[in-house]
């Protein structure tokens, strides 16, 4: 089993900065991929950012040049740095790690979520 342990949300103004952080720990062979969705309320759960093992990275439309995803493998940790927040990105972030526990077997994890709130 994988536990994901987030961090980092919280109330900012329009324009203002937040780093979320997720830390994942347990049966960890192999990290495929790590990364954050989220979800407003009365919407679906939608992809922000994710990197995988190999270093690639991936954005939503929306967050492009605002929002940047690093990790930190030995520490099996995923930072989102979001920066110029607007009030359309608040929402429950929620981190999501897909995790080989072996050389065959992977699953995939979620967070608990934290809520990020932009307003005045």
């Amino acid at each position: 089993q994988v536990q994901l342990v987030e961090s980092g949300g919280g109330l900012v103004q329009p324009g203002g900065s937040l780093t979320l952080s997720c830390e994942a720990s347990g049966s960890i062979f192999r990290i495929i991929a790590m990364g954050w969705y989220r979800q407003a309320p009365g919407k679906q759960r939608e992809l922000v950012a994710q990197t995988t093992s190999g270093g690639s990275t991936d954005y939503a439309d929306s967050v492009k040049g605002r929002f940047t995803i690093n990790r930190d493998n030995a520490m099996n940790t995923v930072y989102l740095q979001m920066n110029s927040l607007k009030p359309e990105d608040t929402a429950v972030y929620y981190c999501n790690a897909r995790v080989y526990s072996d050389y065959v077997s992977w699953g995939e994890y979620w967070g608990q979520g934290t809520q990020v709130t932009v307003s005045s």
